[in-house]
């Protein structure tokens, strides 16, 4: 059985941190931080969205 090749998934890892770190900003109890984080969760989902159209 062949081992994934890490090169073919670097462009989901980069959308999928900015997910995970919106999904902390929102969670972090300022609203300053839960409005840049929601703002960061929808950047990192379209370009999600966008990465896997491709």
């Amino acid at each position: 059985m062949a081992l994934p090749v890490p090169s073919r998934y670097v462009n989901e890892l980069e959308p999928t941190v900015l997910i995970l770190i919106g999904i902390l900003l929102v969670v972090f109890p300022e609203p300053a931080t839960s409005a840049f984080g929601a703002g960061l969760l929808l950047l990192g989902l379209g370009w999600w969205f966008y990465e896997w159209g491709r």
